[in-house]
């Protein structure tokens, strides 16, 4: 059941829209010719004055419970969370893996074609770093889903304007501009989210696309 809105105007569905890259998303997408309709589907409500943005704020416990909500062309996640701000790994796996995954389900039931998500640099089921192997798990099992396209991004560190500071990010952002200087760590060096933001808009209007394609860091810059 794919909508494409009115004539050939597309729909996009955003999960993570009050995140750092998800809010540069959204008002990307809503100056985009070819975008006719934004649903953002929120644990919290999201106001964005603008006639091409529905949000509906839902318990993702139940998204079952909406299936009709996922009734579009695009899929955009920009769901994550830390471990700081939940209070344990369990917790902050059903956010950064289960509910993506299940989301990404649901779209795909509703004939949504291409998925777009935010995982991260380092992303290994192999990595001694528990958030790099919820990463890993992520990509794993949306790779399984069989979409047409399926497109990860895969940022280090994301600079920007949050909500609340976390003063320990920001510490970790200047260390790690000065770190990532050395040969080999370029990968992790931070970035800002609007730079995500732009190349997940970019590679959602292009032809041709692979049907699992990684985006690192310096591909995300191209």
């Amino acid at each position: 059941m794919n909508s494409q809105g009115v004539g050939s105007l597309k729909t996009a569905i955003v999960i993570g829209a009050t995140g750092l890259i998800g809010q540069e998303l959204v008002r990307l997408l809503d100056q985009c010719d070819n975008i006719g309709r934004i649903v953002t589907i929120t644990r919290r409500e999201h106001v964005v004055t603008s006639s091409k943005v529905e949000n509906f704020v839902v318990d993702f416990d139940q998204l079952k419970q909406h299936v009709a909500l996922f009734n579009g062309d695009f899929l955009f996640c920009c769901l994550g969370t830390t471990k700081k701000q939940v209070g344990s790994l369990a917790a902050q796996r059903v956010i950064d893996v289960d509910y993506p995954v299940l989301a990404a389900s649901i779209a795909l039931a509703q004939g949504v074609k291409h998925c777009l998500v935010v995982s991260s640099a380092g992303a290994s089921l192999a990595s001694r770093s528990p958030y790099l192997q919820l990463k890993g798990q992520l990509e794993s099992q949306l790779s399984a889903l069989s979409f047409e396209h399926l497109s990860i991004f895969q940022p280090s560190l994301l600079l920007g304007k949050r909500h609340s500071i976390r003063l320990g990010e920001m510490i970790g952002g200047w260390c790690l501009a000065v770190i990532t200087r050395l040969p080999r760590l370029g990968k992790y060096r931070p970035i800002q989210a609007i730079d995500v933001a732009r190349k997940m808009l970019s590679v959602s209007q292009q032809q041709n696309l692979a049907s699992v394609e990684r985006f690192s860091l310096e591909k995300i810059l191209l």
